[in-house]
Formats: C-alpha cells, structure tokens, sequence
C-alpha cells in the first residue's frame, strides 16, 4: 500500500508541475498575441501618417524645383533619401528580430531547471540503490 501511495503523490506531484508549466505557458501566449497585435497597430498607423508626410514632403520639393533646372537632381535625390531611409529601417527590424529575445523564454527556463531537478535526484538515488543491491547479495 506504501508503494501505491508513493506512486500516487508522484503521480500528483508530476501533473501539478505539468499544469503549473501550462499555465505559464498559456500567460505567455496571450502576452505574446497582446503585444503582437499591439506592435501590428502601432506600425500600422505609423506607416499611414509616414507615407502621407512622405507623398507631401515630395510634392513641396517637386514643386519648389520644377521651375529650375535643377529639378531632376531634385527628385533623384529625394529617391536617394527614400531609399536610404528604406534600407535603414530594414536594417532596424532585422536587428530586432534577431537581438529580441525567444517567445516563451520563461517556459523554457522553468523547463530546463524541471530538467536539472530530475537530473540531479536521478544522479542521487543511483548511489543509494548500489549499497542496497550489495546487502541483498550478502543477506
């Protein structure tokens, strides 16, 4: 009866931890989802606003140079400048994605330490189980 009732608790033990990870796992999605679609809006309406200061900002300098003969390098290097821009902000975004840290790092700790835990009583009950198998043989 010992033995069945030692089996259950880690049996229970074990599903709580399970749960416990799933919970935060769970937490973790729906932050992540949160700022995702947050991040989404925000970039939205940033490059809305952009684009319209950009399409007026061109206009005003088309016009302020048409009259001259300087019109063309005008315009070539405000396509210079956007391009540039482009290519920054490009730039910018891939150095985020890649210095951001891993969705759901806290899960995967708390699953490396769960790892380390049974590594380490699997690494104790070794040395105990060898003086026992000993005595039996004596016995």
């Amino acid at each position: 009866m010992a033995l069945r009732q030692s089996v259950g608790d880690i049996a229970g033990t074990l599903l709580s931890v399970v749960c416990t990870r799933l919970e935060l796992f769970s937490l973790e999605v729906s932050e992540q989802k949160t700022r995702l679609v947050k991040v989404l809006g925000m970039a939205f309406a940033a490059l809305l606003f952009l684009a319209l200061a950009l399409l007026v900002f061109s206009i005003t300098v088309a016009l302020f140079f048409w009259p001259t003969e300087q019109r063309y390098l005008a315009l070539g290097l405000l396509a210079l400048l956007y391009g540039l821009l482009g290519l920054g902000f490009l730039w910018g975004v891939r150095r985020a994605l890649l210095l951001e840290p891993a969705p759901f790092a806290a899960t995967l700790e708390e699953l490396r330490r769960d790892m380390t835990v049974v590594e380490r009583l699997g690494e104790q009950s070794l040395p105990e189980a060898e003086p026992r198998r000993r005595r039996r043989a004596d016995s």
